[in-house]
């Protein structure tokens, strides 16, 4: 796995993308197999505003997104990756003012699919807002380019 890869493009595409910018998703780095991003706490992004907790449909973006980074830091490079499948189990509200952190590991991966486990919290992994399963289509980048001496 290249440090060029490692260091300058996996934060990129951990927050480079218009929806994780504007959301504020920060690459917190990995360790081993597992990758963290964190969002801080912003109003803007709380679902309730009497309790000040965060959106569901953040955790959930959060949560796919770093299973995604899971994927590519198993694979060591990027290659064009799908959410086949995504579930998420809600264990406790987020605390008001505590930032969203996201940490995620691949613990299967085959030629076209990877396998993705991943947790939402604030401050410790073991008392998860909620939990994720998911599962990724790896796509071939040879079976995408388009066939151009078919089009003469």
């Amino acid at each position: 796995m290249s440090d060029t890869f490692l260091d300058q493009i996996m934060p990129q595409l951990a927050s480079g993308a218009a929806h994780t910018h504007a959301l504020g998703f920060v690459y917190e780095g990995y360790e081993g197999d597992r990758v963290r991003i964190r969002v801080p706490w912003r109003e803007d992004l709380v679902g309730d505003p009497d309790t000040g907790v965060l959106s569901g449909g953040l955790v959930t973006t959060a949560l796919d997104h770093v299973g995604g980074l899971a994927i590519w830091l198993a694979l060591g490079t990027f290659r064009p990756i799908a959410t086949l499948d995504l579930r998420v189990d809600y264990m406790r509200a987020s605390v008001r003012g505590l930032d969203l952190v996201t940490e995620a590991r691949c613990y299967r991966l085959t030629r076209t699919v990877g396998f993705v486990r991943a947790w939402a919290f604030e401050e410790r992994i073991d008392d998860p807002i909620a939990a994720a399963q998911s599962v990724y289509m790896i796509t071939d980048e040879a079976a995408r380019a388009p066939n151009l001496e078919a089009r003469s």
